[in-house]
């Protein structure tokens, strides 16, 4: 596992557990000193494990993706964020904030002001315009009707749909309407945007152009973003900080590209196996330090270009080797053999054998 996190995360949450059943407290030992696993909680207790020991830090205005297959927590998890789920053990701290410490009042000024929510089936009101569906969040919050619409609309025009502010949602199409969402969220101007399979209902097509809206957004506005999928190339895409799910527990957290130059559970190397990892990885997660050596370069690349970028500038040379420059200054050295051998995923079960051997 890597550190990638700063100091001072805007969230944390710390020895997360959640336990669903009539009694989860008489369970928690089980889980917490035996160790015992989510199916035998269920068979023998009559209970079901939702999240064990869960453990992130979430950076300030980065974006942290939460993945994992149906029923791994992930859901349940971004839950406990705003309370709309308590955990039955552990901590979720927002700016220094024990949130389960909040009364109703402070939790509400929590949901209004603090955090917004982007969701899977767009969660829009039929019988309001786009204009007021866009600006709810200020109503919400007690503001007046001006400033809402002032705000709605500024962001529906900022995210395509200047000419739709009287149109009622069933007039939009899926893409749209999930448009008008963020813009909603984005209008109740929270630092924090808590995003749940926010685009798993759309058409590919549609579904890229979101996640380039929201990557052109966040360049813009810097929010704390938290985004739950069960895609990995989504994931991939879109995270700063990748945490990856499985049965209600982490099975691997960090910088997306490590993880997947360097999956350490045989779950991971399936998951990632598949990937396009020309298209996904970048110069700088392959590239070596620059160390001031003189040798001759094919030329100059970007450290966040992507090794199908590399590829075409290289015309399929295999013996280049290419300079890495950020903004005119050498940072490192790429050779293409190097870029070759990185395309090439480590078959599952590899991890254990180098643990084994490391052992």
């Amino acid at each position: 596992m890597t550190n990638d996190m700063p100091d001072e995360p805007a969230i944390a949450i710390k020895g997360l557990y959640k336990i669903f059943g009539p009694d989860p407290q008489s369970v928690l030992p089980l889980v917490q000193e035996e160790g015992l696993g989510k199916d035998d909680l269920l068979e023998h207790h009559g209970h079901v494990l939702g999240l064990r020991d869960i453990d992130i830090d979430m950076a300030p205005a980065k974006i942290t993706v939460i993945m994992g297959l149906s029923g791994s927590g992930k859901s349940t998890l971004i839950r406990h964020l705003n309370r709309l789920i308590d955990p039955t053990a552990g901590q979720v701290i927002v700016n220094g904030e024990d949130v389960l410490g909040y009364d109703e009042a402070r939790l509400r000024r929590l949901r209004q002001e603090t955090m917004s929510m982007v969701f899977q089936k767009f969660a829009l009101l039929p019988h309001r315009t786009v204009l007021q569906n866009a600006g709810m969040s200020r109503r919400i919050r007690g503001e007046s009707q001006e400033i809402a619409d002032r705000e709605g609309g500024k962001w529906l025009d900022r995210v395509g749909l200047g000419g739709n502010h009287a149109q009622y949602p069933h007039q939009l199409s899926g893409g749209m309407q999930q448009r008008v969402g963020i813009a909603r969220a984005l209008a109740s101007d929270s630092p924090i945007m808590l995003m749940d399979e926010a685009f798993s209902a759309l058409d590919p097509l549609i579904r890229t152009d979101m996640q380039d809206l929201l990557l052109e957004l966040q360049n813009e506005l810097h929010k704390t973003i938290v985004f739950i999928t069960h895609d990995l190339d989504e994931a991939l895409k879109l995270a700063d900080h990748l945490v990856i799910l499985k049965d209600g527990a982490i099975v691997q957290q960090g910088e997306p590209q490590y993880i997947l130059l360097h999956p350490n559970d045989p779950y991971i190397e399936d998951f990632v196996q598949d990937i396009n990892r020309a298209r996904v990885l970048r110069v700088r997660s392959v590239m070596r330090r620059w160390d001031g050596s003189a040798q001759d370069f094919a030329g100059a690349v970007d450290p966040d270009a992507t090794l199908e970028d590399l590829i075409a500038q290289s015309g399929g040379d295999a013996g280049a080797t290419y300079r890495v420059e950020r903004d005119g200054d050498p940072v490192g050295v790429l050779d293409m053999k190097d870029l070759l051998r990185a395309l090439v995923p480590a078959r599952p079960g590899d991890a254990a054998a180098r643990d084994d051997s490391a052992a």
